[in-house]
């Protein structure tokens, strides 16, 4: 098994500096772990972190600084938050129907009772 050898040599006109690296190949740890993806790079590397820093020494990864790093964080947030909306109304709508099929089966179970019987239940009896 090869193990990165220290200092990690990485074109500083793409990466500008160790603390960016760490970051670009923490988040591509995170992808590969808990996204299911797939190397990008051909490597000897079983550990999730060495093959992340080698992808992004080797510039198989995309990644964004500065200005466009800030106005895509907003976006993220929006997305987010609109789909966090959408969500919710998803969850009331069934918790609204699950309310409304409890009272139906309440109802339908009172009306088979009924006929089964043969006799008027008194809770639909008319009052006089």
């Amino acid at each position: 098994m090869d193990i990165i050898s220290l200092p990690v040599e990485y074109d500083s006109n793409k990466i500008d500096g160790r603390f960016r690296l760490v970051n670009i190949a923490a988040l591509r740890a995170k992808d590969i772990i808990f996204g299911g993806s797939k190397p990008r790079v051909p490597t000897k590397s079983k550990k999730i972190t060495t093959i992340a820093i080698e992808e992004a020494v080797k510039g198989a990864l995309e990644f964004i600084t500065g200005e466009e790093a800030l106005k895509a964080r907003e976006e993220a947030k929006k997305i987010d938050f609109h789909r966090l909306i959408e969500e919710k109304k998803r969850e009331v709508e069934t918790e609204d129907l699950s309310e409304l099929e409890k009272d139906l089966k309440i109802y339908i179970h009172e009306k088979e009772t009924v006929e089964e019987s043969g006799k008027p239940n008194e809770a639909f009896e008319p009052e006089e």
